[in-house]
């Protein structure tokens, strides 16, 4: 019964990240930068200020290719780079005005979105979604150690 359990858990996740990931992509063109560059600004945006090391980790990318990120972000006017004056091994990136106007635009985006599924289940039900996806969150949290 656990296996049939999981393969329908593992179906209906595929199924749900799919049809997400088709979602981020089509929003993130919209606001003229890449799939990763948007997950990137949304990180920085939430964080305000933040090091490229920890910016990696956060999005589980290794310091290289986050750093080919952010150069693209830089030569785009999106962020600014500076070293952290605490520890000079640290580069600390920031959004620039512009990079804070895409922020706002892909948050009421995605804010609009999931609001509209959300909105869509019904309202006896709403809660029980929200305890579930917390409880498979901590789960595949668990699962990383």
């Amino acid at each position: 019964m656990v296996n049939q359990g999981s393969g329908v858990m593992r179906e209906l996740i595929r199924k749900l990240v799919r049809d997400l990931g088709v979602l981020e992509k089509n929003d993130a063109s919209c606001c003229e930068v890449s799939l990763a560059q948007c997950h990137a600004i949304v990180e920085i945006g939430r964080k305000g200020k933040i090091s490229l090391v920890d910016l990696a980790m956060m999005l589980g990318l290794d310091k290289s290719t986050m750093s080919r990120t952010i150069n693209n972000l830089v030569e785009s006017n999106l962020v600014i780079r500076d070293v952290d004056m605490e520890n000079r091994r640290y580069v600390i990136i920031q959004l620039t005005e512009k990079g804070i106007r895409v922020f706002r635009n892909i948050e009421k985006s995605m804010d609009e979105y999931y609001g509209s599924i959300f909105n869509s289940i019904p309202e006896n039900k709403r809660s029980q979604v929200i305890e579930s996806l917390q409880l498979l969150n901590e789960a595949v949290e668990c699962n990383k150690c």
